[in-house]
């Protein structure tokens, strides 16, 4: 059954992302706060559907399609804004969603020659780090965080990309066998 609390849950992140977007955009000083607000609750639902799901026995192909892709696109959606407001610099941010189109890319390839490839303790260390890093980014925007604002910053967007690296190769390394000849 594709409607369950679970896939409800993944469903509001997606349409929360125009909604994030649109504070994320808007001129004054509280619509800063409430873009952070609606990151923050769009990724607590990230948390919490997949929880749901395992624990109500409610997991289904639509919610395993569905939930990665509604992550990325929350993530990958603030990260690229954060390059067009000058917050990132742009280098980094790509070589994330290059991970992301080559990982989303294997995945479809494995399913097709019958492999599923479920996220790993790396790729999930590597969501949260990406959630962590637009979260810093947006108290910074909206609170500034003095001198460590930038090193700190810095920090986490590298951290975000050698955890991208490091579960990208492991997804490529745990799927080889499709690109095995048959």
């Amino acid at each position: 059954m594709i409607l369950n609390v679970p896939n409800g849950l993944t469903l509001a992140r997606v349409a929360l992302i125009p909604v994030f977007l649109f504070f994320l955009y808007a001129d004054g000083p509280l619509f800063g706060l409430i873009a952070l607000g609606i990151f923050a609750l769009a990724a607590l639902t990230d948390a919490v559907d997949g929880y749901l799901a395992r624990l109500r026995a409610e997991t289904t192909p639509f919610g395993k399609f569905m939930d990665p892709i509604a992550d990325k696109v929350l993530v990958m959606a603030a990260l690229v804004s954060f390059v067009g407001f000058g917050n990132l610099p742009a280098i980094p941010v790509i070589v994330i969603l290059a991970r992301e189109f080559l990982v989303t890319g294997l995945r479809i390839l494995a399913v097709g020659r019958g492999l599923g490839l479920g996220a790993s303790p790396w790729g999930k260390a590597k969501t949260a780090s990406h959630i962590v890093l637009v979260l810093v980014v947006l108290v910074e925007r909206h609170f500034g965080l003095g001198t460590v604002s930038h090193p700190l910053k810095m920090a986490f967007l590298y951290l975000a990309v050698l955890l991208a690296l490091v579960s990208g190769a492991e997804y490529f390394w745990r799927a080889r066998s499709v690109f095995a000849e048959r």
